[in-house]
């Protein structure tokens, strides 16, 4: 088989990846190890800023979005018993758009398959050879056979634990990473919402937050310890302590509902420098993760893949490599910018184990700050509505 760009991971990183580059002109074929299902499953962020609900229009796939996506115009920070809004839409002129990512995902591969475009679930045991010269390759095992496909360019979109990195040879690579002592219990139910706008709480017991993926489907998190499990914890359980580390009208508005979906999610920062070797683009995260906190992985993976493919398209039409050739220290500036918030906010809304009273006492006076000044609620307003693409 013979494509241009060779595309690892059908998430929608990859997925987008395509899209943009089909409409392009650029032909592509996308690999994944799992299955279509197994892809659909995932269960993932919601929160879109403007500049990836914008990217998504672009690529086409945002009339669903569009219809059912909920626009925020602010959100709510919950700390001593009292909840303080921060208007995003006053302080930037911007909104953010609920609209979970297995629906971006959805709505991707439907249009890549209306569009006849090639794309293999479940290949085993994918490979990548020569991409630091003119001509790589890519194979893969299926059904007891071994395939290979040639390209000029390899996008490795396929996630933290994906083959794409991996490849890369380890004294080529710079490591950056901070692994938080504690995670995430994360239930998803069929129940209204808490609240219209969600509400990220800081309590002496932990964490949490309250949002949602529809009108009528909330996904709810607490902060936990990591020697944790899913199966102690009932709905019940679970609900009991939400509200406790709820304010009072919150915790009396909460619906229960039996879970469709319980798990637990470990909390890190990681960076991998530089972010292009030879003809393999890492984009997403196979490049970075930061903790959901800021609801910023998603968000930043599309950055990623909107700078990739307008170097792509560059290289095509124009016959021109300056925007690849810059393509890592441009996806890196904003990738370092989104990683100091994320560890900020979440920083500022967990407890740590290892904090002593002095530490509280500042996390607790700059909560106050923060809802007391224009200026800085401005700044975390500008962080979470999304920073600017660089053109």
């Amino acid at each position: 088989m013979r494509t241009q760009v060779a595309i690892i991971g059908a998430g929608p990183a990859g997925l987008l990846l395509g899209q943009l580059l089909a409409l392009g002109g650029i032909d592509t074929v996308i690999l994944e190890r799992h299955s279509r299902s197994h892809v659909l499953g995932r269960i993932r962020a919601g929160v879109l800023e403007q500049g990836t609900v914008d990217v998504l229009q672009e690529a086409g796939v945002g009339e669903r979005l569009k219809a059912k996506g909920l626009p925020h115009e602010g959100f709510e920070l919950a700390f001593d018993g009292q909840r303080h809004r921060i208007d995003l839409a006053g302080l930037t002129g911007r909104q953010v758009t609920v609209y979970g990512q297995t629906e971006v995902t959805r709505d991707l591969m439907d249009a890549r398959a209306a569009a006849g475009l090639t794309s293999i679930y479940q290949a085993s045991e994918v490979s990548l050879h020569d991409f630091d010269g003119t001509a790589p390759r890519v194979r893969w095992r299926m059904k007891g056979r071994v395939h290979e496909l040639r390209c000029d360019y390899i996008a490795g979109c396929d996630g933290f634990h994906g083959v794409s990195r991996a490849s890369v040879p380890a004294s080529a690579l710079r490591l950056f990473e901070r692994v938080y002592p504690f995670g995430w219990l994360g239930v998803l139910c069929d129940t209204p919402p808490v609240a219209e706008e969600l509400i990220y709480a800081n309590h002496p017991r932990g964490f949490a937050l309250c949002s949602m993926r529809s009108r009528t489907r909330s996904r709810y998190y607490l902060q936990c310890d990591l020697t944790e499990r899913v199966e102690d914890w009932s709905d019940e359980r679970f609900f009991e302590e939400l509200r406790r580390r709820l304010d009072a009208p919150a915790a009396e508005r909460l619906i229960t509902g039996p879970s469709i979906e319980k798990s637990i999610a470990p909390l890190r920062s990681f960076v991998a420098e530089p972010m292009r070797f030879g003809r393999l683009c890492l984009a997403g995260d196979a490049a970075h993760i930061v903790p959901p906190t800021g609801a910023k992985g998603l968000n930043l993976a599309v950055a990623d893949v909107r700078t990739l493919a307008r170097a792509l398209l560059a290289r095509y039409r124009a016959g021109s490599e300056t925007e690849l050739d810059d393509y890592s220290a441009k996806c890196l500036r904003r990738v370092w910018k989104t990683v100091r918030f994320s560890w900020w906010m979440t920083t500022l809304m967990h407890r740590f184990p290892e904090s002593s009273e002095f530490g509280q006492r500042i996390q607790e006076a700059e909560l106050g700050y923060l809802v007391g000044s224009r200026a800085a609620s401005t700044a975390l307003a500008e962080n979470y509505v999304g920073l600017p693409f660089e053109d």
